[in-house]
């Protein structure tokens, strides 16, 4: 008899607040976690120390292939090394974007990020969780705000971390990252028909997370 797992997928734009919702969602019900988005910013990061173009696809698989890519506890490790930090810089996210359009390398980390569906559930992030990954997901949510909070969000959280940052340069990456997401040929972001639409332009954090882990609750008891 196949046991059953319960996934929450959730999508969104750049800085929506899916990653700390998702990640705090987890805990609550104690849950296993996916942050997709740091495979990619990893493939990303681990091309640029090699030299590698981002638009080379061949090239990429390649460093995928080498690349010995595992996650432990908050960690994210590369080749034995914690690489948390690393990728949160807006360059690993910029080149997340650029090699996400990439269908091979979607294709070849898909077994992956599968993976993460064991008991006692998931809770997975990203751009196409609901779409591709996960379209059997139990509840799916579609995280979203404006262009202006968003930014605002990133900009507040790269001053958090001591690093230089220029609202406006950050309001203009985050539309162009929006652009980029929804037009690639390949799993672009979008908002399926069964999903929940939460805007977070005037919900904290903690309401987002209570109304996420109240839906999936009520899911769970109709299902």
């Amino acid at each position: 008899m196949t046991t059953h797992i319960p996934i929450i997928a959730i999508d969104g734009p750049s800085a929506s607040g899916k990653g700390t919702v998702a990640k705090l969602v987890s805990e609550k019900l104690g849950f296993h976690y996916l942050d997709s988005g740091s495979i990619y910013r990893t493939i990303a990061y681990a091309g640029q120390r090699q030299n590698v173009p981002l638009n080379n696809e061949l090239l990429l698989l390649k460093v995928l292939e080498n690349a010995d890519l595992s996650f432990k506890n908050d960690q994210i490790l590369l080749n034995g090394k914690d690489i948390s930090e690393d990728i949160r810089t807006e360059e690993s996210g910029r080149g997340a974007s650029e090699v996400a359009v990439h269908k091979a390398l979607r294709e070849a980390i898909l077994g992956f990020q599968r993976s993460f569906e064991k008991t006692p559930g998931l809770v997975a992030e990203g751009r196409d969780m609901t779409s591709v990954v996960f379209p059997h997901a139990t509840i799916k949510i579609f995280l979203t705000a404006s262009a202006q909070i968003r930014a605002e969000r990133r900009y507040k959280q790269l001053i958090s971390k001591g690093n230089s940052a220029n609202m406006d340069l950050v309001l203009n990456e985050i539309i162009l990252r929006d652009e980029r997401d929804l037009q690639r040929e390949i799993s672009p972001l979008l908002k399926t028909k069964d999903a929940i639409e939460i805007n977070t332009d005037t919900l904290s954090i903690s309401d987002a997370v209570d109304k996420i882990t109240h839906l999936f609750s009520l899911k769970s008891q109709t299902s």
